[in-house]
């Protein structure tokens, strides 16, 4: 059910339609087995989320429709980086709404936020000509959208242009374990051979062990964190976080 939702339903409306479960789900899902590090409720399970025959378990925050990545990605900004107290201008592609309205309402950060079509966008624009000034942001987060764009390396060449020398971002991809090599072809238009080879419906590559390559080609030095070895059993756990997933930060010199 879940999955032909996430099919059938527009993003925009999803985004919406969402926006009712973050505020019944953490009085349906109280409980004390898992915990959110965004917004620190507890509930006694998370959702399941998937594609294609691979949902899975207690993925999905109820209150904050946070997945295992972006709980990850929140623990390694407030354990590790000034993120959350440092004056920043961020560029946020592609919004995530666990994270959109905490960071707007950050007193340290100035947030622009971007997508093609994201009713949480501040502006709408194609990654693959961004209408934003050169060196202009501190930080830069794009997540799970470049297996999307027909041009990976043109959208990471622009997300370079503006981001400001000693800046930094996050720009995450789906990660499969064991992939050694990045399969690709956007010229593939059926949904259904997409999800066969790339493991959804409208992705267009799926990534490999290579990708930290694809960023240094563009320009970035490229810093891999695999926080979930750091933390303890206890800690994945009741976050639910993926063990062995990377966080590549990339730093524009």
């Amino acid at each position: 059910m879940i999955e032909l939702a996430l099919k059938l339903i527009p993003r925009p409306w999803l985004i919406r339609i969402s926006s009712i479960m973050r505020i019944v789900g953490p009085v349906i899902y109280f409980g004390s087995n898992f915990t959110d590090p965004i917004d620190n409720r507890k509930y006694r399970k998370f959702l399941p989320y998937g594609y294609g025959g691979r949902i899975r378990k207690n993925a999905m925050s109820p209150g904050t429709n946070s997945l295992e990545r972006h709980r990850l990605l929140y623990l390694y900004l407030q354990r590790f980086t000034d993120f959350f107290t440092a004056p920043h201008h961020l560029l946020h592609i592609a919004p995530e709404q666990c994270f959109h309205y905490r960071f707007k309402k950050l007193p340290n950060l100035k947030v622009t936020s971007g997508d093609i079509e994201s009713p949480l966008a501040d502006m709408h624009f194609d990654l693959h000509s961004i209408p934003l000034n050169d060196n202009s942001f501190d930080i830069i987060f794009c997540n799970h959208v470049l297996e999307h764009v027909k041009d990976d390396l043109k959208c990471l060449s622009e997300l370079h242009r503006v981001m400001k020398p000693g800046g930094w971002g996050i720009f995450q991809v789906p990660f499969v374990d064991g992939i050694k090599k990045t399969d690709e072809d956007p010229s593939i238009e059926d949904p259904a051979e997409r999800e066969r080879r790339f493991l959804q419906y409208d992705h267009v590559r799926l990534y490999g062990e290579d990708y930290p390559e694809r960023l240094e080609s563009i320009g970035f030095r490229v810093e891999t964190i695999i926080l979930g070895r750091s933390l303890s059993t206890e800690e994945v756990i009741r976050y639910s976080l993926p063990k062995n997933e990377p966080l590549y930060i990339c730093h524009k010199d």
